[in-house]
């Protein structure tokens, strides 16, 4: 590569890794390695696509020196898969051309293997062809975006799969209810903030009544119908406020501020009864309430104090609702 040629890629390269290296978004990125181009190729008319999947459609994410009109009907026409720009998305990368019209593929590799991720398009409307400067120009503009999307979708990716482990860590995974930790967690911040502003929280216990008899006559099949039937119940049945978990086998907890758990419970109990017959088995649950401050000062205290109530109501028989202490 001549010195000229040198100095037009480097045109593009230096603006083009300054995008990439301080970038805020893709589209930012993106639109300045566009304008490096456009610049480096002086009256050409650019534009940047990139494809939103694979065998997927094209997506117009920058352009230079395109009126509306024009850059409308060219995302349109790029759906053409015999469009040039269409054709370049589905094939290996290519020096630009030797005319006044290039397309060159977006291309990374991921294990030993080219994937396209969008094409840059780039048109001379007066008939110059490309210098060699220009071509190596294009090319510093392609790579660098090529990079620029391949980052923003590992990003992408990362950030998924953080949202997923962040579901995993906190959700139970048969009901989707908040895990056990995660009604730790919350328990003891409602219980700060209620000592805060001199108020109360309650915490209802539910276990499924004679879950284990269920669990027996239909199998694992019909104790987890019986489950995510319950945890659906409590799930549509709770106030915005309230917060509630499987927090083992087949014991259910709702942190509910304010004094009213009882009430809360009670209601909770007669939408389960409602249910009817889950898998042929019938379900109803009972209930233990604790109250902070009265039953505990810390989440281990009150729960434990809810489930001692809890062990008190199924004493008492199916359905029952027990309080730590009464009135």
């Amino acid at each position: 590569m001549t010195q000229p040629d040198l100095a037009a890629a480097g045109a593009v390269l230096a603006p083009g890794a300054r995008a990439l290296a301080r970038g805020a978004d893709l589209d930012a990125t993106l639109d300045a390695i566009v304008g490096a181009a456009a610049t480096a190729v002086g009256d050409a008319r650019v534009a940047l696509f990139v494809a939103t999947g694979a065998g997927e459609a094209l997506h117009l994410a920058a352009s230079r020196n395109l009126a509306a009109a024009e850059r409308a009907a060219l995302a349109a026409a790029a759906g053409d898969p015999g469009h040039p720009v269409a054709v370049a998305a589905r094939g290996a990368r290519a020096a630009a051309g030797r005319g006044a019209a290039a397309e060159l593929p977006l291309v990374v590799a991921r294990e030993g293997i080219d994937e396209i991720l969008g094409v840059l398009a780039v048109d001379r409307s007066g008939g110059r062809p490309f210098d060699d400067g220009e071509r190596a120009a294009l090319e510093v503009a392609a790579d660098l975006a090529a990079v620029a999307i391949d980052r923003a979708r590992l990003g992408s990716l990362a950030s998924e799969r953080s949202d997923w482990i962040d579901r995993v860590a906190t959700a139970d995974p048969l009901t989707g209810l908040a895990n056990r930790r995660t009604l730790d967690r919350v328990l003891e911040l409602e219980i700060e903030r209620a000592r805060r502003q001199k108020t109360d929280v309650s915490v209802a216990v539910f276990d499924v009544d004679d879950f284990r008899a269920a669990n027996e006559r239909g199998g694992s099949a019909a104790g987890d119908a019986v489950l995510r039937a319950v945890a659906a119940t409590l799930a549509e049945q709770v106030r915005l406020v309230d917060t509630v978990a499987r927090i083992g086998g087949d014991e259910f907890a709702v942190v509910a501020p304010g004094s009213g758990g009882v009430v809360v419970a009670d209601r909770l109990l007669r939408a389960i009864e409602a249910l009817g017959p889950v898998d042929g088995v019938a379900v109803t649950v009972s209930a233990g309430v604790a109250r902070f401050p009265a039953d505990g000062t810390s989440a281990d205290e009150l729960l434990g104090a809810a489930l001692g109530a809890l062990a008190g109501a199924r004493a008492a028989g199916r359905g029952m609702i027990a309080e730590v202490r009464a009135g």
